[in-house]
């Protein structure tokens, strides 16, 4: 067998030899702690992830770690601000290993071989226990059991791993008692203004939850309202720089939507899907994603969905979108109910950050102008931020349509157990009163529910909402559901302050 013959071999047989020289090399570059380097520049602030990712090493739990999210939210950052801790007091540097499967050499080289370079650079083994901080796991092969069998067999090890598109066939949830799963998604309102360095004025309060706030007096209502002021502006800027960080970061909005479709959108549509999922048809996936764009929130039914793009079928149509939300662009909403309810129901899609939309089709500044894609675009921050608060409490969320009358729905229903909980956004400059919440009331007569939250645009209306009956000649009736109206600022600030 000649050279080539035995090239040709190997990536046939998915082991590609790469040399020792080469991966010590890389190691090298991305480990200068071994040889007391510093990690360079990193955000003095943590995200809310970080003190999960601190619980984590602390923990005497020999679980791994699993952070998933989209790319460009600082997964890898997370990740060296825990290796630099971890230097600070007083671990072996030779113990912590930091890779990125996303490099080529790497990527072919395949975890054992990985690790069988890291030990060999080492007279003497380094100190227990080891940090493993691995990078894109998904390009390496058969990653839920290479690492059940590294936590099965080196319980001295912590290995923490990232993953930005996880193929369909391999889901994280596999690994039950194995590892330790994350979920982190783009920056929060609290984050963003952490990071543009805004300073929260002192007289909003930190609020755990919103069931104190129906205990709220007037006077506490609009003193909150007027502090929250400053904060309206950061709000819409939030909405159209994105929770990208970089991005996020940029001089001007147009700087910062072009960086969001190059760095955080097109890589993903053009490399991962075909690295990864095996997608050939881009510019069909190209199309429901611009689609997506254009309905952000709406109910998508894959059939009709499917005519309307012309040439693409119905089940193709169903496999991108699982594709998408695999690549943590975008949240699934079911619809409310049980069995043949849910089976036979349409779900709805949020884009996985507000900003997404307007980004891609380069609307800009004009965001604000264009009323219904801004209370699109506030719909979808407000369920990023309610699923990212309360997700690891096993609440189930949902949207719900009454069976008579379309028209009458709620955007979004927490459940936990017995309990109920139902969200209507309503991001207008007119007052909101009872008559533009039918379905909320609806919902909560039918269903018993005593309190809901409407999540408003104008500031001088945060307070509780008295409601009618929503039913046909019991108007007058007044029901005993208390409804709270809540700022969308304020209410996205509140979930993403821990």
């Amino acid at each position: 067998m000649d050279y080539k013959d035995n090239m040709i071999y190997l990536y046939i047989n998915f082991k590609m030899i790469i040399p020792e020289s080469e991966i010590i090399s890389v190691l090298r570059e991305f480990n200068p702690w071994w040889y007391g380097q510093e990690l360079g520049s990193l955000p003095s602030w943590s995200r809310s992830a970080g003190s999960e990712i601190q619980q984590w090493v602390a923990s005497d739990a020999k679980r791994a770690l699993l952070l998933l999210g989209p790319r460009q939210v600082g997964k890898t950052t997370l990740f060296r601000q825990t290796i630099r801790d971890l230097l600070e007091h007083g671990t072996d540097p030779r113990s912590i290993l930091y890779v990125t499967f996303d490099s080529p050499q790497l990527k072919l080289a395949g975890a054992d071989q990985l690790l069988r370079v890291w030990k060999n650079l080492w007279s003497e083994p380094p100190q227990s226990p080891i940090y493993l901080f691995l990078d894109e796991i998904q390009y390496v092969a058969d990653w839920q059991t290479w690492i059940k069998h590294q936590v099965d067999f080196h319980p001295e090890w912590r290995i923490a791993a990232t993953g930005s598109a996880i193929p369909l066939s391999e889901s994280p949830e596999s690994g039950v008692g194995r590892w330790k799963t994350i979920k982190l998604p783009t920056l929060s309102f609290y984050e963003y203004l952490r990071l543009r360095k805004v300073e929260l004025p002192t007289a909003i309060p930190k609020v755990e939850s919103f069931l104190e706030l129906p205990d709220w007096n007037a006077g506490d209502f609009a003193m909150v309202s007027a502090a929250a002021e400053p904060l309206v502006a950061h709000f819409h800027e939030y909405l159209m720089r994105s929770g990208f960080p970089e991005p996020a970061q940029a001089t001007t909005v147009a700087e910062c939507q072009r960086l969001l479709r190059e760095d955080a959108i097109d890589k993903v549509l053009k490399r991962d899907m075909t690295a990864i999922f095996g997608v050939r048809s881009i510019l069909e996936m190209e199309k429901l994603f611009i689609y997506l764009c254009f309905h952000d929130g709406g109910i998508v039914n894959p059939g009709t969905l499917a005519k309307e793009l012309e040439g693409v079928s119905k089940q193709t149509v169903v496999n991108f979108l699982e594709i998408f939300e695999a690549s943590h662009l975008l949240y699934r909403l079911r619809p409310h109910g049980y069995g043949k309810e849910v089976l036979r129901g349409q779900s709805k899609y949020y884009l996985a950050d507000p900003a997404i939309s307007g980004s891609v089709l380069l609307l800009g500044e004009r965001l604000l102008e264009a009323k219904e894609k801004l209370g699109a675009a506030v719909e979808a921050a407000f369920y990023k931020h309610l699923f990212t608060r309360y997700y690891s409490q096993a609440i189930a969320f949902s949207y719900w349509q009454s069976k008579k009358d379309r028209n009458k729905e709620v955007d979004v229903i927490g459940e936990l157990g017995d309990q109920l909980i139902p969200f209507e956004v309503k991001y207008e400059d007119a007052r909101i009163n009872e008559g533009k919440i039918p379905g909320l009331r609806l919902f909560c007569e039918e269903k018993s529910v005593d309190r809901g939250y409407v999540i408003t645009r104008r500031l001088d209306e945060f307070g509780v909402l008295p409601v009618h009956s929503a039913r046909h000649g019991r108007g007058r009736e007044l029901l005993p559901t208390r409804v709270l109206k809540i700022p969308a600022p304020l209410a996205c600030l509140w979930l993403s302050m821990r």
